[in-house]
């Protein structure tokens, strides 16, 4: 890398495939999460469901995809809601935040190796949770932020 001021150096660059999050929100204001561990931060975390796009699938489908596989709930529908780069100085991977507005569990057991509970969490406790270090992913954390933000002025 050359920077404007003429000094060059080497940057380290991971390209990582999109992923993919569905945020899910049932009538009483509660979000669909699943409780999980994370071996490389060695830490049970809530997470919104959500993975890789796998290739030649459409994100909206893989957000349909994701959510019935992690969580067992199929979303009635879904829109995209929130683009970002979770580390742009090191990282170039596409997160895409998908809003569901209900669902309909499938009866389908959850994926065993993807969460130990799925529970719709209120709202209201994800400050809480996030404070408390429970929500540490930046997907997580910036849609769920937004959510709560949206929700606030009037536009959710």
């Amino acid at each position: 890398m050359r920077l404007p001021d003429g000094v060059e150096f080497e940057q380290w660059v991971l390209r990582v495939p999109a992923a993919i999050m569905v945020l899910m929100l049932d009538d009483q204001d509660r979000v669909l999460m699943m409780w999980r561990h994370r071996f490389i931060i060695d830490s049970w975390v809530w997470e919104l469901p959500g993975g890789y796009l796998d290739p030649n699938e459409g994100p909206q489908a893989a957000a349909f995809r994701e959510a019935e596989e992690e969580t067992g709930w199929r979303p009635r529908e879904v829109r995209e809601y929130l683009r970002f780069q979770p580390m742009v100085g090191t990282v170039d991977q596409p997160n895409i935040i998908y809003l569901a507005r209900g669902g309909h569990d499938t009866g389908a057991a959850p994926d065993i190796n993807e969460a130990e509970e799925i529970r719709w969490i209120p709202l209201a406790e994800v400050p809480g949770l996030i404070e408390s270090g429970q929500i540490v992913g930046a997907a997580s954390v910036a849609g769920l932020m937004k959510v709560l933000l949206d929700r606030a002025e009037g536009r959710l």
